[in-house]
């Protein structure tokens, strides 16, 4: 019996063996077919691995082009499914007597629904995302604080000098007359302590 020499092109091929495994088990679409057969190996015994994986792969490059309608989808049939759970669940706990099943039962009705919401809120975010807004900053201080929130150099409208603008009126000549166009007023003749003083 003779033994074989390991020769390095055997060498190479095994470490470019044990790299595709490194690669395969790295890569998002494989783990992820390993993991869907796990759960529908059962239901579905013909789906060979290395397709179920292809076809994964093909969904994520889709997605990574921009086209989110894999997602969509996915999230559409998920919010549907966890509604089926919903009334299903909440049917079987309708037909429990004791309170501890019915309790159980409805429990886990309730969570489904608000999975489902989630899901349909989740989605709807997808297809209708919400515009950034950009607040500004209220500073609200109970005692001595500066706050400077703007950063422009330039001057505020209400900064401008306000020129005192004299009155025109008393600076106007008008040839030596007052501005009282009244009549003289004669003394009161009652309070002789408020007559007119002689001049």
């Amino acid at each position: 019996m003779t033994s074989k020499k390991k020769t390095p092109l055997a060498k190479q091929d095994k470490q470019s063996e044990s790299e595709k495994y490194a690669k395969v088990s790295l890569s998002a679409s494989y783990m992820g077919a390993i993991l869907t057969d796990s759960f529908t190996s059962a239901i579905l015994p013909k789906a060979e691995l290395a397709d179920v994986a292809s076809e994964l792969s093909e969904k994520i490059k889709t997605i990574q082009a921009g086209d989110m309608q894999p997602i969509e989808a996915i999230l559409i049939s998920q919010a549907q499914t966890l509604q089926t759970m919903f009334v299903t669940l909440g049917r079987m706990a309708a037909s429990k007597t004791g309170l501890q099943q019915y309790t159980a039962f409805m429990n886990m009705a309730l969570k489904a629904q608000s999975q489902s919401r989630a899901t349909i809120q989740a989605l709807t975010e997808l297809k209708y995302p919400k515009r950034a807004t950009f607040v500004r900053q209220a500073n609200i201080s109970h005692g001595h604080q500066q706050v400077n929130n703007g950063t422009s150099t330039q001057a505020p409208a209400h900064a401008k000098a306000i020129e005192n603008q004299p009155n025109e009126l008393l600076e106007a000549n008008h040839g030596g007359k007052k501005m009282d166009r009244r009549s003289a007023q004669t003394a009161i003749t009652k309070d002789k302590a408020m007559a007119t003083v002689a001049t």
